[in-house]
């Protein structure tokens, strides 16, 4: 990313809570275990924020003005945005809770809640998301260091033990697809979730030239054609 820091390469989370008083709390809690932390007060702002800037995990409070929260969280899922979400709620029902999870939250916490379970929650749900980044490509076997790995948080990318270069558009193309390995997206669908954009504003074949310069690097077919689909990543 151009203009990066080292500030820059902390996992990111979006705190959204309408409560000023939690938002700092909750921030300053996760500040002080390394992530770098930016806060939304209401759903439409939070929206924005996860659109633009694409944070590592959000911290998700359901009680909210405008969009609320599981209103925000079934409009991630459905475009597809696989954000790790972990949800606060002051509803302490199991029906809330089983229906924060199957609209696709990652992990579910009822307030008041424990700052450091909080903090151990995030950490568990960044671990298991970056490890759905981890792809060994087909004829690895067990004891061979070969594969794919993704690093999310240095942006490194080393196949079979060797550093490959990619540009920051590039890898977030990558990292997308190897986050939903053998699913399907049509181009539209990987401008909207990589670029943020539309085939109104941008044309389709920066999709396509992309995901040529991708697989003339990584030197095989991973990244696999559905024809007259779109692209999937085959592990």
């Amino acid at each position: 990313m151009a203009g990066s820091t080292a500030v820059d390469a902390l996992p990111s989370l979006l705190v959204v809570d309408d409560d000023s008083r939690v938002r700092t709390v909750v921030s300053w809690q996760l500040a002080s275990e390394g992530y770098a932390v930016r806060e939304a007060a209401d759903g439409h702002s939070a929206w924005q924020h996860i659109v633009d800037e694409r944070p590592d995990l959000v911290v998700l409070d359901l009680s909210l003005p405008g969009l609320a929260g599981l209103d925000l969280l079934r409009r991630l899922r459905e475009r597809g945005d696989r954000t790790p979400v972990v949800v606060l709620s002051g509803r302490s029902g199991e029906g809330d809770r089983i229906l924060g999870l199957d609209l696709g939250a990652d992990d579910y916490l009822v307030k008041p809640f424990s700052l450091g379970e909080l903090a151990a929650r995030v950490r568990s749900v960044l671990r298991r998301s970056n490890d759905h980044l981890l792809v060994h490509p087909r004829g690895a076997t067990p004891d061979e260091r070969s594969g794919l790995r993704i690093d999310p948080t240095t942006r490194d990318v080393v196949l079979d033990g060797r550093p490959v270069p990619l540009t920051a558009r590039e890898f977030d193309l990558l990292a997308f697809l190897a986050g939903h390995p053998r699913q399907v997206f049509t181009r539209a669908q990987l401008l909207e979730q990589v670029w943020s954009s539309s085939p109104t504003w941008q044309s389709e074949a920066t999709v396509t030239e992309h995901v040529h310069r991708v697989r003339q690097k990584l030197g095989r077919a991973l990244i696999v054609t559905v024809r007259s689909v779109g692209y999937r990543l085959e592990p």
